[in-house]
């Protein structure tokens, strides 16, 4: 409760009426909790108001300054999470995970939806991409940190579906990795700063990222694809896959390593670090123990910075935090729930969503330390359980929950009732409209 009322503190200023402010704040409440799916409706229920007008009014209609809360919750979860590994004295890495998530959409009519291929579903589906930035504290914790939403470019070149779908109008079309510069701009100037920016091929096959970061002289570890040409000395050029091939070939090349410690255990691989005409670039490449497979890495670190193998293994796999952040986002907090329409709709949910997981995360990790009562490690494969496990330190979800039953509130009598007549009313009356469309449809067809 702490920690939400000190964000909450913090967006103030972001609200031009303290009634909307309040509202951000009942949102917050709902995002938390244990609802099922978090849409207008059931927000709206959650909070005790007596329709979804207030909630829908707060995503899309209402006066505060989206851009000024997501400065402030950046802020917040980064030096909440430096604090945190402060005070447990982890002068540990800092890392900038780039990745999208998205969300699948039916129809056509929400801001930058399209048929494209979506990591959400595993495939070619209708919805929206979003590009994030994941503040990852080694062994401390990660929350969200920035979010833009990507739009097609046909989209704003259309002054309909720019007026539509709410786009503003000086919006210009960015690529994924161009809008991972934006972000990376906007967390810059709100003064956080990174040791590595890591992120997959989307980011690392972007030129103007990799020159925007080398121009800071931001170190980053990038995953890039087999065909990515590497000038491994003048006038010689060749793919990460031929480079392997003939520089690799060498077991002795090959060093075996932990890329960090998973839910199971530390994450072992196979990595060789191969050089390039540049003093300042490096190729890192991660091979699977079983299958072989192999993920290419390309490393840029400043003069004057340590450039080491242990160093950039470490920063590789500083990168995986960010799935486990969208699988909180979404699984906790509902952020690929928004059914909202609009551009400033769907960043509002987002900056709110961020607002959640940035409370729990924190809240997570300032009290690692003092919940973590776990049995040592097994040492040797046949070694016999403890008598006791212990108990791990307290988790996002975890706090997510104590945080939901403190601020369970009892709700006005006859509060049930009126939605259920209040949803079966409005359900009535789109009913009615969808078959008054048809037959207009078929009497076109007639006619």
């Amino acid at each position: 409760m702490r920690e939400r009322s000190a964000l909450l503190g913090l967006l103030r200023p972001c609200f031009t009426r303290t009634q909307t402010w309040l509202q951000a704040g009942k949102y917050l409440n709902a995002l938390v909790s244990d609802l099922a799916s978090r849409n207008g409706w059931s927000v709206a229920e959650h909070a005790g108001d007596w329709s979804p007008d207030r909630t829908q009014r707060l995503l899309s209609r209402a006066s505060w300054d989206e851009a000024a809360a997501m400065s402030q919750v950046r802020k917040y979860a980064a030096a909440g999470l430096d604090d945190a590994a402060r005070r447990a004295r982890r002068r540990r890495m800092t890392v900038g995970a780039l990745d999208e998530t998205g969300q699948e959409k039916q129809g056509s009519s929400t801001s930058g939806v399209k048929r494209q291929y979506m990591g959400c579903a595993g495939r070619v589906a209708n919805g929206i991409n979003t590009v994030h930035l994941s503040y990852v504290r080694e062994k401390t914790g990660h929350a969200l940190a920035g979010a833009r939403q990507w739009i097609p470019a046909e989209d704003i070149n259309d002054p309909v579906r720019s007026l539509l779908t709410g786009l503003p109008l000086d919006l210009r079309f960015r690529t994924k990795g161009q809008l991972a510069s934006d972000i990376l701009s906007d967390a810059y100037a709100d003064g956080l700063t990174f040791d590595f920016v890591c992120g997959d091929e989307v980011y690392g096959s972007c030129t103007d990222l990799r020159e925007f970061l080398e121009n800071r002289g931001q170190a980053y570890v990038l995953r890039v694809a087999s065909s990515f040409m590497l000038t491994l000395a003048p006038g010689t050029k060749m793919t990460c896959a031929e480079a392997v091939k003939k520089l690799a070939k060498d077991k002795n090349k090959w060093e075996v390593r932990s890329a960090g410690q998973g839910s199971k255990g530390e994450r072992w691989y196979a990595w060789a670090w191969l050089a390039t005409a540049s003093p300042s670039h490096s190729l890192l490449v991660r091979r699977h123990l079983k299958t072989g497979e192999l993920a290419f890495h390309y490393c840029f670190v400043p003069d004057g910075q340590t450039a080491s193998k242990a160093r950039l293994i470490r920063a590789a796999g500083l990168r995986w935090p960010v799935e486990e952040t969208f699988e909180l986002g979404k699984g906790c907090f509902g952020l690929d729930q928004c059914q909202a329409r609009l551009y400033t709709a769907i960043r509002r949910h987002a900056v709110l969503v961020m607002a959640a997981l940035a409370i729990c995360a924190v809240t997570a990790a300032r009290l690692r330390d003092r919940t973590d009562a776990q049995a040592p490690p097994p040492t040797s494969p046949i070694q016999a359980p403890p008598a006791d496990s212990g108990l791990i330190p307290l988790t996002v979800r975890e706090v997510k929950r104590l945080l939901a039953s403190a601020l369970s509130r009892p709700k006005p009598p006859g509060h049930a009732a009126r939605w259920l007549e209040w949803r079966r009313r409005h359900q009535a009356r789109s009913r009615w409209f969808h078959q008054r469309a048809r037959l207009a449809r078929n009497y076109d067809l007639v006619s």
